[in-house]
């Protein structure tokens, strides 16, 4: 992951306006002219890109060992409660989709400090007592993560070109770190706070937070626009480049990328409730998933960088496939006794799947607007596809009363993973004839 954005300032024109939103966009004068401004402080730009990342999965990862909880709390059965993590990723892709346009309109600085604020909002409405005020409050922290998930890289090419690689380490670190000690400390949190509704609520503060830090930038990055004009206008207004709806490869990064985040979300919803019904305690599974997570960051620091180096990235790709699919088996098999070596593995795997999934948005576009137009495609349709995987192995797990049957679905996904890389990770650049 680190290295994706270093592949792309490759690509992309280093200039003192860079690109908004992961979008051709540059900002109007009035607002480039303040982000000038802006830079001159760049511990209030580093404090709050660290904080938002934070914030990116922790409202994701503490709903996982606390499942069960929420699903004998409202009554819910294994595929109502898979709704829980499933709600969240229609929403994140649904809200990729719009992130580009509210960043044109209101600037990504406002846009960003206002997901946060709604992320805050979500997490409380969560703990609502009616069970529709759960889910609410599910579809609001997904759109929030979306906007985060969209904005964030582009605002690191933006203001630090020069340190990309670096500052990307720092906010996907970061992530991670904020997802690891959500998972963690979610049951030590029940316990402390009188139940699962604390351990959830109490990650609003730290949205809180990030929100203070972000109120200044978006104050200091408008100053001079007129009230109500556009923050950014398109580079290339007429530029229309390859049909990616039409592109065989730009299909395939984006089910690559969707199949990788099926499974990793599968985990985040699943992995500590298949631990407890197997007989190991609740606590001990929260740590197990949390040891999981924090493992994704070697690969995703270590897979972007070979990918990199690489012409062709097939072997990658079936790599970390590999995995993950060695992990799933785990769960089949002997799901407590290897516990720590099978949430290893998937987290390698996982963390270096979703780096080689961004870097191929890069790797497979001949230049910035494709790369751009991609990385959209691939990240809505990813998490709508990978919406369907924690419902759909929850129905499943209902219907048969174990977990055979889910996690042998799962090593398909894995196995069709593989393929995918295998196709995505051809040395080619989308609009390329299929000979070349």
């Amino acid at each position: 992951m680190p290295s994706t954005p270093e592949r792309g300032t490759a690509v992309i024109d280093a200039e003192e306006d860079l690109i908004d939103a992961e979008e051709d966009l540059v900002a109007t004068p009035p607002v480039a002219l303040a982000r000038r401004r802006l830079r001159a402080h760049p511990a209030l730009l580093l404090t709050g890109i660290v904080l938002a990342a934070l914030n990116m999965r922790a409202a994701l990862a503490g709903v996982s060992p606390l499942l069960g909880e929420i699903a004998r709390h409202f009554r819910l059965n294994a595929t109502a409660g898979s709704l829980v993590t499933t709600i969240p990723l229609v929403f994140m892709g649904l809200g990729s989709l719009i992130a580009p346009k509210l960043a044109r309109r209101w600037g990504t600085e406002a846009v960003l400090c206002g997901a946060l604020v709604a992320l805050c909002g979500g997490i409380v409405l969560r703990i609502a007592p009616p069970v529709v005020a759960l889910f609410a409050g599910c579809a609001v922290v997904g759109a929030a993560i979306a906007l985060l998930n969209v904005l964030m890289p582009g605002l690191i090419k933006r203001d630090f070109p020069g340190q990309a690689a670096g500052m990307t380490a720092l906010y996907s670190t970061a992530m991670i770190l904020g997802a690891t000690t959500s998972a963690a400390t979610a049951v030590p949190l029940e316990h402390a706070l009188g139940g699962w509704q604390g351990s959830l609520v109490s990650w609003s503060l730290l949205a809180a937070v990030a929100v203070v830090v972000w109120i200044p930038q978006v104050l200091i990055a408008r100053r001079g626009s007129r009230h109500g004009a556009a923050a950014a206008t398109p580079v290339h207004p007429g530029a229309a480049g390859p049909k990616l709806s039409r592109s065989p490869l730009a299909w395939q990064v984006t089910l690559f990328m969707g199949s990788q985040s099926l499974i990793a979300y599968v985990s985040i919803a699943w992995m500590p409730t298949i631990f407890t019904d197997h007989g190991m305690g609740k606590g001990e599974a929260g740590l197990v998933f949390a040891f999981s997570t924090l493992l994704q960051m070697a690969g995703s620091f270590v897979v972007p960088v070979l990918a990199g180096r690489m012409r062709r990235q097939r072997l990658l790709g079936v790599a970390v496939s590999a995995l993950m699919a060695c992990g799933v088996t785990g769960l089949l098999l002997a799901p407590v006794a290897g516990a720590w070596l099978w949430a290893a593995l998937l987290g390698v795997g996982q963390g270096g799947a979703l780096g080689l999934a961004l870097t191929m948005m890069v790797l497979r576009s001949g230049d910035a607007h494709t790369a751009a137009r991609l990385s959209g495609m691939a990240q809505s349709g990813g998490y709508l596809l990978a919406a369907a995987g924690p419902l759909v192995l929850g129905a499943v797990h209902q219907a048969t009363g174990g977990w055979t049957v889910p996690l042998v679905l799962l090593l398909a996904v894995c196995a069709g993973l593989a393929l995918l890389g295998i196709g995505a990770g051809r040395d080619r650049r989308i609009g390329e004839e299929s000979g070349k």
